[in-house]
């Protein structure tokens, strides 16, 4: 169920954005809004931990998912009258702020479900269904805008009456205090302290495993490469109808990276530290496969050279195919991406609080760094800056976190681990060894 909130919220905003220019013309407007969706989600997401631990995963979530669906609408709205840029942008900043709650409880409640060993499988299996809602709404754009230009209003309300129901499946969920785990084990709860010790947790998160900021530059990265992939390439080079098709695969493949690096990050045949690595070399093999192919492109085109008034390319036409196929790969190296982090963040607690401030964290770095990146495309760096700048940070991201996977991820979590399991409502932290002595 978690799986498809995202599904219907976020993986329909995904299919949105996909398009290029959130199926606009112009690219613009939809640049400015995905600044202020990532400049409000950046400052939510990271205070979020605290907030879902206070108010619950459910009512959480619920908050959260509210803001896609004025987004998408916003986009209707644009659609219909051309002059309302302005409540696109708005709606983009009510998004991030609702964003940055929906996507710190999912990752809460993503990486504290599983049991130790099926931590990848449980987010590669969460992946796929979130990015289904990529490719349900690239289908439906694709067959919607075979023979059009632009993008019909149909395409806008079919992703806004998704959205809204989307909205509605918090309020079945089950509550988090009554999950029992395939082993048996309860998923030990947040408690509802103070807002004050709240807060405190999210510094103590930090103080105590300081490991974490190795992984910041890898968070600030993971959002980056999107508005190149979007905008630059899918955005600039291609008519409605190729973007709708290269939207369509994109998102399939996401689906497909996910379960393949989720299943190398289960292997039960080996270590989890041996997997941590192996999960680390892919990525970095990845990175360079798929950059190395888009300088081909990136170095024969500009803005002055495409500008959106210009003959873009079709799916019949001469050269399509392997750019499509570096499409592919783009998200394919997308859901790697993704999955591997939170996998990191996984392997480093099985506590739901701790979680709900990393994935805060993990979620407030990427957004900071995602509008920084948007705004850069809005004030029109050039795609060769925007295309370098990716790479750069792609391989910065490894290699600051490989020093963090060799001291601290382990082949098993210990109590000494969960700092603030152990917390109580007044920000005492009780011993891990007076905890061992109580439960024997």
């Amino acid at each position: 169920m978690l799986g498809i909130v995202c599904f219907m919220c976020p993986g329909l905003f995904n299919a949105l954005n996909g398009l290029g220019a959130g199926g606009q013309v112009d690219s613009t407007t939809s640049a400015n809004a995905n600044t202020a969706v990532y400049a409000t989600f950046a400052f939510t997401a990271f205070f979020a931990g605290s907030i879902n631990n206070k108010l619950g995963s459910r009512i959480t979530l619920l908050l959260g998912s509210t803001g896609y669906a004025l987004y998408i609408g916003s986009y209707l709205a644009m659609n219909i009258h051309p002059n309302a840029g302005g409540f696109v942008i708005a709606s983009g900043a009510i998004l991030g702020l609702c964003a940055g709650l929906l996507w710190t409880a999912q990752g809460s409640l993503m990486l504290s479900y599983p049991t130790e060993g099926q931590k990848g499988r449980f987010i590669s299996i969460f992946w796929s269904i979130f990015n289904l809602g990529g490719v349900v709404g690239a289908a439906v754009s694709l067959g919607i805008n075979f023979h059009s230009k632009v993008l019909g209003n149909g395409t806008y309300i079919g992703f806004l009456v998704l959205t809204l129901i989307g909205v509605t499946i918090p309020l079945f969920m089950a509550d988090p205090q009554k999950m029992i785990r395939t082993d048996g084990t309860k998923v030990s709860t947040p408690r509802h302290p103070s807002w004050k010790v709240e807060i405190y947790g999210l510094w103590v998160a930090v103080r105590t495993d300081p490991l974490i900021i190795l992984l910041f530059p890898m968070f600030f990265a993971s959002n980056w490469f999107t508005t190149w992939q979007f905008n630059e390439y899918n955005g600039a080079l291609f008519n409605i109808r190729a973007r709708s098709l290269n939207n369509l695969v994109y998102w399939i493949a996401q689906i497909i990276g996910s379960l393949a690096i989720g299943f190398l990050l289960d292997r039960k045949n080996i270590g989890r530290r041996v997997r941590a690595f192996s999960g680390w070399a892919v990525l970095f093999g990845m990175v360079f496969l798929v950059h190395i192919w888009a300088y081909l492109y990136q170095r024969d085109y500009t803005r002055a050279s495409v500008p959106p008034e210009s003959d873009k390319m079709d799916i019949f036409d001469h050269g399509y195919v392997p750019r499509i196929w570096l499409y592919v790969f783009c998200g394919i190296l997308d859901a790697m991406w993704q999955t591997t982090a939170y996998w990191i963040m996984g392997a480093m607690s099985n506590d739901p609080g701790k979680l709900a401030h990393f994935a805060g964290l993990y979620k407030s770095i990427q957004s900071a760094g995602a509008a920084g990146v948007w705004r850069a495309d809005a004030v029109k760096l050039p795609y060769m800056n925007i295309f370098l700048s990716t790479w750069i940070l792609l391989v910065a991201g490894l290699v600051f976190a490989l020093p963090m996977l060799h001291w601290r991820v382990k082949d098993h979590t210990n109590l000494e681990d969960e700092t603030l399991a152990r917390m109580d409502d007044s920000g005492h932290i009780i011993p891990a060894s007076e905890i061992k002595e109580n439960r024997t």
